[in-house]
């Protein structure tokens, strides 16, 4: 089987697993991790900051700027399944403000946190986040009947936040903190969340193949969209500044293996879209 004939779930099926995945961020046991909070080093601390920036802020601007995406939906399926993402994304929002909450000890409205974590993300970061992400959505919003506006509101959500730049993060923070047995809890709650985003990113590689196979020119704005968006990418792929000598220190590797990460997974999606990576 080529990966063009790979059989993907279709909405309705993903709906069905959502329903068979339950979990809350309340139930989590984070009393190890606040155990290890008040002993862990300065270095692994920046780790856990750095982290949790950049997913409170991308958490944010998921959960908020998602909206149109349900105004658009093209049969019942997948406005049914489109809404169960959107809870995803608010009981993700809730687990990293517990945590902020119950370990780093510092309890605040989660509003605050993000305001916060704002001034711990790269530009990079946040001219996915904050610029590319907030107008695609405006012009879904203003545009639900336009296929391209979808097609690249996904092609940012689905491939690149979720697809590209949030499975490398998890990969590679877990790899480090499961390795030194670091923060128990938090693994499990990242795991969870983990699990549903692979369903939100199967929902968009199947959208956007089968719309790239019924219309000729849908391969095009996928790649004009990650034209725009692949330098923003790769920058904001490079390490905080944790003033140590190792390439990678905040999450122990080095930063050419999360690059071919990154890259080797956007690049199986796109050949199974339809979208060579080579044809951008």
């Amino acid at each position: 089987m080529t990966d063009h004939e790979i059989q993907l779930n279709d909405p309705q099926t993903l709906y069905r697993r959502w329903e068979d995945s339950q979990w809350s961020p309340f139930a989590i046991d984070l009393d190890h991790d606040r155990e290890q909070w008040a002993q862990m080093s300065g270095e692994d601390r920046d780790l856990i900051f750095f982290v949790l920036s950049s997913l409170m802020v991308a958490e944010e601007r998921i959960t908020t700027k998602f909206s149109g995406l349900l105004s658009a939906y093209g049969s019942e399926e997948e406005a049914t399944f489109l809404a169960t993402q959107q809870v995803d994304e608010a009981r993700h929002m809730q687990f990293y403000a517990r945590f902020q909450d119950e370990v780093v000890a510092e309890p605040d409205l989660i509003a605050a946190h993000v305001q916060r974590a704002r001034a711990n993300v790269s530009a990079a970061f946040r001219q996915i986040f904050d610029v590319e992400l907030v107008a695609a959505h405006e012009r879904l919003v203003s545009e639900p009947s336009s296929l391209a506006a979808k097609i690249r509101f996904v092609t940012i959500y689905h491939l690149i936040l979720e697809g590209t730049l949030g499975l490398t993060t998890f990969k590679f923070t877990t790899d480090h903190l499961s390795a030194e047995g670091l923060l128990p809890g938090f693994v499990e709650g990242y795991s969870k969340i983990h699990h549903d985003e692979t369903r939100h990113i199967g929902y968009g590689v199947w959208f956007l193949r089968e719309t790239v196979r019924a219309r000729a020119d849908a391969g095009e704005v996928v790649r004009q969209t990650l034209r725009d968006l692949l330098p923003s990418v790769a920058a904001s792929l490079a390490p905080p500044d944790t003033g140590s000598d190792r390439d990678f220190a905040a999450i122990g590797a080095t930063s050419e293996a999360i690059r071919d990460f990154a890259l080797s997974g956007l690049t199986r999606r796109l050949d199974i879209i339809g979208v060579p990576l080579s044809t951008l």
